[in-house]
């Protein structure tokens, strides 16, 4: 078993490529001069984070990669609660890292502004598509629960073994499909706080909806599989 250290330390890199390559699609690709990723681009751009890195961490970390998630296992009873503090700031500090670093390579572009909200969550008037903040609630929490029980489902030791990585990546870039004109999209408190803390103002204001909806959404994720998944005896 590696340490705990080594672990979180492990999060934080899988993290910092998740929030570097789904958010950086958005800064970078998604409306690219003439041909664009888009909406469909982006959203693929996020599962696939998760895909490979689940590939490459997975046996080493777990590959949470978000705080909602891991709030969900502990919830779900795959994860320690003792370890739960050190991987939220490692996860932390690998979606600020990523911001930082997104932010100095957009900034290398003539006409860059950070006012374009370098791929932040919002609600309101900072929403796509200017949904409000109720809707967006519900939205994150629906969603975060959602891939909590499908994350305890497909790595479930009963489930298919091997091909949990593939089910949750193809699950995150569905929910980004569903709420990206809604949030932005995320379901995960790390990828929207480091964001957030690069554009400031509005991105920080708003920044308390995307840590309280995901991880009360993990929280019921976490309880419906508990007892949902729990094996009955005869």
């Amino acid at each position: 078993m590696s340490t705990l250290f080594k672990r979180s330390v492990t999060e934080g890199l899988g993290t910092f490529w998740l929030v570097l390559g789904g958010c950086g699609s958005a800064v970078l690709a998604a409306a690219f001069p003439n041909v664009g990723i888009g909406l469909l681009g982006v959203a693929l751009a996020f599962g696939l984070t998760v895909l490979t890195m689940a590939f490459a961490i997975g046996h080493i970390s777990g590959c949470h990669l978000n705080p909602a998630v891991s709030v969900g296992l502990v919830v779900g009873g795959r994860f320690p609660a003792k370890e739960l503090p050190a991987y939220i700031v490692a996860q932390v500090i690998g979606g600020i890292v990523a911001a930082a670093l997104l932010y100095f390579i957009a900034s290398g572009k003539p006409g860059f502004e950070l006012a374009g909200g370098l791929a932040s969550n919002g609600y309101g008037e900072h929403s796509p598509g200017g949904y409000s903040m109720a809707a967006g609630f519900v939205t994150e929490l629906v969603m975060t629960a959602m891939f909590v029980l499908i994350i305890l489902g497909a790595t479930d030791r009963r489930a298919p073994a091997g091909l949990a990585p593939i089910a949750i990546g193809l699950a995150l870039t569905l929910i980004h499909l569903i709420s990206i004109p809604i949030t932005n999209t995320s379901v995960n408190p790390a990828r929207s706080t480091g964001p957030a803390l690069i554009v400031g103002g509005w991105a920080v204001q708003q920044l308390w909806m995307f840590w309280l909806a995901p991880i009360l959404g993990a929280i019921v994720g976490g309880v419906v599989y508990r007892w949902l998944g729990k094996e009955e005896t005869a």
